[in-house]
């Protein structure tokens, strides 16, 4: 038996489930993005007496690590490596790209590639590009879209393009063979890939994990 709590603060609605065997216990999300650091922990613990569980009870945490909102990621790993740390757990970091791919796999059949995306702001998103049967074509990149963006996939494969960062680049990717959707995504799928992590002992170290942010992170400060 695999209790498993499962932390996604990556993106603009956060998610928190705790998962048995890869089968969603129970569920909570937030869409108040700029307070995503308060909400977590209290919501940790209402799940956990909500379902009869203790902290001690867990086997593993998992953990969106990115890439996604900058301030989200650290306060998802902080929490994550804190929990692993404090009850001697393993700690399980995946990317959020690849957790959306998977969540999206199993309704996308008829698509030759998988290209999430992330909003990083104006015309630029996080995205990656994943065959059907889960193997990475392009890793993990920041990329600003343009007319151009991914010719010499679509010249050759049927595409399909969602998240929050998809909706920008319709009017720019134009292809016949690029489809937009829509499919379901929350932090269930997390917990049912992090379940696939943990039989095969996927683990990822809790003192040197970092978010995987991608890109450079830059900020204004008044003069």
């Amino acid at each position: 038996m695999s209790l498993i709590l499962n932390i996604d603060t990556s993106m603009e609605t956060a998610g928190v489930c705790l998962s048995k065997d890869g089968s969603t216990l129970i569920m909570a999300e937030s869409r108040d993005q700029k307070n995503h650091s308060s909400w977590l922990h209290p919501t940790i613990a209402r799940l956990l007496e909500e379902t009869g569980h203790r902290a001690r009870d867990l086997q593993a945490v998992a953990v969106s690590a990115g890439p996604g909102s900058y301030t989200g990621l650290r306060v998802g790993m902080a929490a994550a490596k804190g929990l692993c740390y404090a009850l001697d757990i393993p700690l399980i970091a995946e990317n959020t790209l690849n957790v959306m791919a998977f969540a999206a796999r199993e309704q996308l059949a008829g698509a030759d590639l998988l290209c999430p995306m992330i909003d990083a702001r104006r015309m630029e998103v996080f995205t990656a590009i994943y065959r059907n049967d889960g193997t990475t074509v392009l890793p993990a990149t920041a990329m600003i879209i343009d007319e151009n963006s991914f010719a010499e996939y679509l010249l050759l494969h049927k595409m399909s393009f969602f998240g929050d960062g998809s909706h920008k680049c319709k009017q720019l990717i134009t292809a016949p063979s690029a489809a937009f959707v829509s499919p379901p995504y929350h932090v269930g799928y997390l917990g049912r890939l992090s379940f696939l992590r943990y039989l095969q002992q996927e683990f990822t170290g809790v003192v040197y994990s970092e978010p995987v942010y991608t890109k450079e992170f830059y900020t204004h400060t008044k003069k």
